[in-house]
């Protein structure tokens, strides 16, 4: 009956997942490209790819998710409570064998009308519980799912601390392109202040012009400041996040932030199913139904078959002789008649524990749904922001040239090349920030789908 019981809601949960990819359609977006749409496919449930990082083609992110994989402290907890679980899977499979032990004894006593007198035992009692009413298999069934669970839950942290290595790493890229570019504009800066310096000295420009390349000279050493500041602070966070004192980390500034993986036309809803945290849920709905089918059968009697052999005399000496053999065996069934309404409240909790099992599920399904649809659709959206972002750095490098040209001839005040400086630095920063949450969303992505697309 268990067996059936199991199978219907595998079957239960193969249609929820199904019916629910209907939720994945095509999102109104500006002109192409097309977004994709979920399909309704058929896959056999898929493992995470256990290196789903190395779509980045980035050697440090993998020498890192190396390090990650036997320093990070929260993944070593789970594996904890793993073996927890495995020893849980032990204990509830030795129950349905027999049990044996060997008991020794020795005793003075007297009967009435006797005398007093010496015995000395050795027994060796066997008890074996018969899982008539399928207790015990609840009982292991229960524990096998809750230790799949717990390895799920361990696949889900491993692929959640992955996916925030891959986070802050790109962080760290993006901060030291910021800086990149800030340095450069520094320069540009500087540049053009003494060249301001002169001109003032020579009389053609005001003090106000002066003043003015100053200040955007030193808001962008501010700005500087910040972001090394913002780079040391995502080193640290990835020093905790290996396992390490903060400040053990030394990363040599890249030349570009990683490449964005090539996002596929079509996403199959079924890829949910080898989310770490549906897995999880679902072996919990297991474990939850196991349970109350154990709890169901506390109402039926327990039948026991018990034996015991062994010898008894009131010496040492001839103990183990013929003679002095005992032995007994049989079986014994117990009932429980009265309880005060233990089993009943026992029964509720567990039913009730199940049905809180079955909407924890549904909404670990419906909240992947959303989260894949959401970065799908940000990848996309974030894919012609960064074309159109490009567009507008073009623009304002070409109306900062200009306005330099246009300052130099005495047309226009310092003003119009602030204002053109601050544009052009602008939306170079905005591009470089697009481009990192691209590849921030498509890392969500990969997470929210558990591993590779």
């Amino acid at each position: 009956m268990n067996r059936w019981t199991r199978s219907l809601l595998l079957v239960g949960v193969a249609l929820f997942l199904g019916g629910c990819s209907g939720l994945f359609k095509p999102a109104q977006l500006p002109p192409a490209p097309a977004m994709p749409e979920m399909q309704q496919t058929e896959l056999p449930q898929a493992s995470i790819d256990p290196d789903w990082w190395t779509l980045f083609n980035d050697p440090v992110l993998n020498q890192l998710q190396a390090q990650l994989a036997s320093g990070n402290l929260n993944m070593q907890l789970l594996a904890a409570r793993v073996r927890q679980a495995q020893a849980t899977l032990a204990s509830a499979q030795s129950s349905v064998l027999p049990t044996a032990t060997l008991s020794t004894g020795a005793s003075r006593g007297q009967s009435i009308g006797g005398n007093p007198a010496n015995t000395v035992s050795v027994t060796a009692p066997l008890s074996w519980e018969l899982d008539v009413w399928g207790r015990l298999d609840a009982t292991a069934t229960a524990a096998q799912a809750g230790l799949q669970a717990s390895r799920a839950d361990l696949a889900l942290a491993r692929l959640s601390a992955q996916a925030s290595l891959v986070q802050t790493y790109v962080a760290i890229r993006a901060a030291e392109q910021q800086a990149a570019v800030l340095t450069s504009a520094q320069v540009a800066y500087e540049r053009a202040l003494q060249l301001t310096r002169y001109r003032y000295e020579a009389g053609v420009v005001s003090a106000a012009d002066v003043t003015q390349a100053q200040l955007q000279v030193s808001s962008t050493q501010a700005q500087l400041i910040e972001v090394n500041s913002s780079r040391t602070q995502l080193l640290h966070a990835m020093d905790v996040l290996l396992g390490q004192a903060p400040g053990q980390l030394q990363l040599t500034a890249a030349a570009a932030l990683p490449a964005v993986p090539a996002l596929p036309e079509v996403v199959p809803a079924a890829l949910l199913q080898r989310r770490p945290d549906v897995r999880a849920a679902q072996q919990r709905v297991l474990s939850a139904q196991a349970n109350a089918g154990a709890v169901q059968a506390a109402f039926f009697p327990s039948l026991s078959f018990t034996a015991t052999a062994g010898y008894s005399n009131n010496g040492l000496g001839n103990l183990f002789s013929a003679s002095n053999l005992l032995w007994s065996m049989g079986p014994s069934m117990a009932l429980n008649l009265l309880d005060g309404g233990k089993r009943k409240a026992a029964q509720a909790d567990a039913l009730a524990a199940l049905d809180a099992a079955g909407i924890v599920y549904k909404q670990t399904v419906l909240q992947g749904l959303q989260e894949v649809q959401d970065n799908l659709v940000a990848a996309y959206q974030l894919q012609l922001q960064s074309q159109a972002q490009a567009q507008a750095l073009q623009a304002a490098q070409r109306n900062l040239s200009i306005s330099q040209a246009q300052y130099a001839a005495g047309t226009v005040s310092y003003l119009n090349v602030v204002t053109a400086q601050t544009a052009a630095l602008s939306a170079e920063r905005s591009l470089l920030d697009i481009q990192n949450r691209r590849v921030l969303a498509a890392t969500q992505l990969m997470k929210n789908l558990g591993g590779r697309l």
